[in-house]
């Protein structure tokens, strides 16, 4: 069985209506968290949240991402800087394993130049060529991409598919990240282009990182998804709300979902 640990990675204040609907305009916390994922295998990171790197992406038109949304990170608290107090390096690393290519799950590549990089083929395709706008519009800071992520990439969509149990239902397969079967990584469409989660299978049962399909536990529990203002950079409404349909579902039957943003005292 697998072992999980989540680490808080820097953060950013943002009206909570837009998470939320009817939440009210006060700002509120959302902080960013990496998973480290220790497998029979080996271990796996999921994302990376900020990192010191961000500052230095963040410049020129690129200033408006922390103008809208006010990112927050100590240096001691960069995950690299986590996982060295704890022993880890990143050649000690198998895998890091990017949800989607919004700058807080994967300003901290640069700090980890060894692990294979694993992602959806269909969102690395996403942002190649992106600048100015058009990236800001995705999240997407390209100052970010390591030079050598393309020699490091490996696609979920080449992973081995495995049938998942039908107390995960409505999923019905998922990717093994190592093959354990311990890490199954799911699709998760709506809030980006490729944008994935994983069940991951702990002793206690499974449980389902569902990164950023929702941002609030308040929106898979009641179907209360964000602001509609919120979709002018996500991806796609409609599958935004299947996905979130397909949590409320896992929820009902028990499942433990986790999300990279839901406030500290929300997390399972």
């Amino acid at each position: 069985m697998a072992r999980l640990r989540a680490f808080e990675v820097g953060h950013c204040m943002h009206p909570a209506c837009m998470a939320l609907k009817g939440a009210g305009l006060e700002s509120r916390c959302f902080p960013s968290r990496a998973w480290l994922i220790e497998t029979s295998r080996g271990l796996h990171l999921w994302d990376t949240g900020y990192a010191t790197h961000f500052k230095d992406a963040a410049r020129g038109i690129y200033r408006l991402y922390p103008l809208v949304t006010p990112v927050h990170l100590d240096a001691q608290a960069a995950l690299v800087e986590q996982l060295r107090r704890e022993g880890l390096h990143g050649r000690d690393l198998q895998s890091i394993v990017i949800s989607h290519f919004h700058a807080d799950h994967m300003a901290g590549l640069k700090d980890f130049p060894t692990p294979r990089i694993v992602c959806s083929g269909e969102a690395w395709d996403s942002v190649q060529g992106l600048s100015g706008l058009r990236a800001l519009r995705r999240a997407f800071l390209p100052g970010l991409v390591p030079a050598d992520t393309q020699s490091r990439l490996q696609f979920v969509e080449s992973l081995p598919q495995r049938a998942l149990p039908a107390e995960l239902s409505p999923f019905a397969l998922g990717a093994d990240l190592d093959g354990s079967g311990e890490v199954l990584i799911v699709p998760l469409p709506g809030h980006a282009i490729g944008h994935l989660g994983a069940f991951v299978r702990l002793e206690q049962g499974w449980l389902l990182i569902a990164s950023d399909a929702a941002w609030a536990k308040e929106s898979y529990e009641a179907l209360r998804g964000p602001s509609e203002l919120s979709f002018l950079i996500q991806h796609r409404r409609s599958a935004y709300y299947r996905t979130l349909h397909s949590l409320h579902a896992l929820h009902a039957r028990g499942i433990p979902v986790m999300l990279t943003h839901e406030a500290p005292e929300q997390a399972p």
